[in-house]
């Protein structure tokens, strides 16, 4: 973001964004209704407008990922003229950055559909924060998933270096130690690691629900953040938390 972003104009927004990259504490899912939005350059397709609308988006892309039969959708010419003018995705996926879970493709969306934020691990930092903070409060994103999956590198790294009190090179460490309040110590081995990236994401979900700028937009039925898990064995999706979007 840079000087010109409209994060930046006025005092209002200065200190909305403020706030919002500093917090921590619990959860607010919104499941409100209300009135789809149609999507620049799709017709009458509309854009979902709710937590509901947008998760079920995507729990109908993942079945046709794993379906194989995949849409592709929104890669069009006339779609890709219209986004230049602007841009409206419905959920913004907060997921890790292995090679083998994209979100546009594990979800099968197009362009001008999701805001992907991805760190290894999904950990957090201050600029995901502020990258989340300014997909729902400026561009009005219903629904933010923390995606987490099967076999992390990350979480086996933390939970290895837990175990035998090493170490990670240069800035590795810092993931480590962001993941380290997840792992589940009541497992063992490969259950362990399993476990951990479950909880890691449950971590990360309620860290992000605990900002005050987001609190309130849940609070509001604006917004909804789940976590959510992609199983590579068999490329599905499933939510780890409940309350879910219904």
């Amino acid at each position: 973001m840079n000087t010109h972003s409209p994060l930046s104009e006025g005092t209002g927004r200065r200190t909305l964004l403020r706030t919002a990259l500093t917090g921590a504490a619990v959860l607010g899912t919104g499941l409100a209704a209300g009135p789809a939005v149609a999507a620049p350059g799709r017709g009458a397709a509309p854009r979902p407008a709710t937590p509901a609308e947008a998760w079920r988006e995507l729990a109908a892309g993942n079945r046709r990922w794993r379906a194989y039969r995949e849409r592709h959708p929104h890669e069009d010419p006339v779609t890709r003229r219209t986004l230049t003018a602007g841009q409206h995705p419905f959920a913004v996926v907060l997921g890790c950055i292995d090679s083998r879970v994209p979100p546009e493709l594990v979800f099968d969306q197009g362009l001008g559909d999701l805001m992907t934020v991805r760190t290894a691990g999904e950990v957090l930092d201050e600029a995901v924060l502020g990258s989340v903070a300014y997909g729902v409060l400026e561009l009005g994103i219903p629904l933010v998933v923390v995606l987490g999956h099967q076999s992390c590198g990350a979480v086996r790294a933390a939970v290895e270096a837990d175990a035998s009190g090493t170490r990670l090179p240069a800035h590795m460490q810092y993931l480590v130690d962001r993941i380290s309040p997840a792992i589940d110590h009541g497992e063992e081995g490969d259950a362990r690691i399993d476990a951990t990236v479950d909880a890691n994401v449950r971590l990360v979900r309620s860290q992000l629900a605990a900002e005050p700028e987001l609190a309130a937009e849940a609070a509001a039925g604006r917004l909804a953040i789940v976590g959510a898990r992609y199983e590579l064995s068999s490329q599905a999706v499933h939510r780890l938390t409940r309350p879910d979007p219904t």
